[in-house]
């Protein structure tokens, strides 16, 4: 890692790029078996809390796996909170956590496989499918029909309106000054809060109308947005040399403690409405595919907010006359002539109003047509093959 990442000037793209690709391959493979498992353990009508134990689960690897890292790799963090003598390093490099977790998974899953047995006496029906050929060819069964294609097309429209709170704020309060460190370490006592959230929110999501949770979560997320976009203009005139008042953190820990009840609250029920949808016959595939597309659907807006946060932006060369800041080689110029360039307007307060319209006509015009779907039969969700 410190080979791809930190020694060279230029990162290893295609072997960074191919890596990953295998990486996520075979995570992929797993998350369906997983999907699998959890639908054939639970019976239908407690199947929905597959989302609770999955939330649960991500919650504690993303604390693991973010802000425990960023804190021990922190040289700052260490040396103030977890050493005697300052060092220039932190306890633990990218290399060092990556290896010791890359064994902790491979102890782990081979404990699995060799001491978890399936149930022998309950045994279930035999899939159908016998190759990865015919596995496509139901996967775009199950996406022909009516139900499901019109499902995954609403989900993946659902998610624009949170795309630039989601993806681009805690960068913008990293560029305002904000140790990055500062704001995983606002995660720990979230903690809590975000094993907590699914737990309370499954008893309402396990039911037979998941998604009205979902509904009823999307305007608050919405709002929180506008009020994310308020904290970071309000960062920058509240920073200084000497870093952030204690009642600003206070502040960030409160917004993002409501974002994240919202967000959990949308995450747990579409999560249950998955689970409860999906053919048992077929439903690691089934379930995994439903899944899949969620996230898509959180993830293309995202990419595409990062993209348009520059071109929405309006700089404004300062000190030298006739020259532009539009593009790296304008801001160049204007450099070079004497000027600095100065944002007049950031493509991050416009991409956030812009996004809020966008959410609340998505949820005055669609959200009605998104809950009706669960009131649809049985029947509609099961492919035809294994009627």
């Amino acid at each position: 890692m410190d080979a791809l990442l930190g020694d060279n000037p230029v990162p290893d793209i295609v072997l960074l790029t191919a890596t990953f690709f295998l990486f996520e391959f075979l995570a992929a493979t797993q998350d369906i078996a997983v999907d699998g498992w959890a639908l054939t353990m639970l019976s239908r009508e407690n199947v929905g809390y597959a989302s609770t134990c999955n939330s649960v689960g991500q919650t504690a690897g993303y604390f693991m796996g973010n802000v425990l890292f960023l804190a021990l790799e922190s040289p700052d963090f260490c040396n103030k909170y977890l050493r005697f003598q300052p060092q220039k390093r932190g306890i633990v490099t990218l290399g060092d956590f990556m290896f010791f977790w890359g064994a902790v998974f491979l102890i782990t899953t081979t404990l699995v496989a060799f001491l978890k047995k399936e149930n022998s006496k309950e045994k279930p029906p035999k899939e159908e499918t016998q190759s990865i050929k015919e596995t496509y060819m139901l996967l775009l069964s199950i996406i022909r029909m009516p139900a499901v294609l019109t499902f995954c097309l609403m989900i993946l429209t659902a998610k624009v309106g949170f795309s630039a709170a989601d993806a681009v704020t805690g960068l913008k309060l990293i560029e305002q000054g904000v140790p990055k460190e500062h704001l995983a370490l606002m995660a720990v006592p979230m903690v809590p809060l975000q094993i907590l959230l699914p737990l309370i929110i499954s008893k309402y999501t396990a039911g037979p109308q998941p998604l009205n949770i979902l509904y009823k979560a999307m305007p608050f997320r919405l709002l929180m947005g506008l009020e994310f976009s308020l904290l970071v203009w309000w960062t920058a005139k509240v920073g200084h040399e000497g870093g952030f008042p204690i009642y600003y953190y206070v502040v960030v820990f409160l917004s993002y403690a409501l974002h994240q009840i919202t967000v959990y609250s949308m995450y747990v029920a579409i999560m249950a409405f998955n689970a409860k949808v999906s053919d048992p016959l077929i439903g690691g595939t089934y379930m995994t595919l439903l899944n899949t597309v969620s996230n898509l659907g959180g993830n293309w807006p995202a990419t595409v907010a990062l993209w348009l946060v520059d071109p929405l932006t309006v700089k404004e060369c300062i000190g030298a006359e006739n020259q532009a800041c539009g593009t790296p080689d304008a801001v160049e110029l204007c450099g070079k002539h004497g000027g600095s360039c100065v944002t007049t307007l950031d493509g991050y307060y416009v991409e956030s109003i812009v996004c809020v319209i966008l959410g609340f006509a998505w949820w005055l015009l669609l959200g009605p047509k998104f809950k009706k779907l669960q009131d649809e039969g049985q029947s509609a969700w099961k492919c035809k093959r294994t009627i």
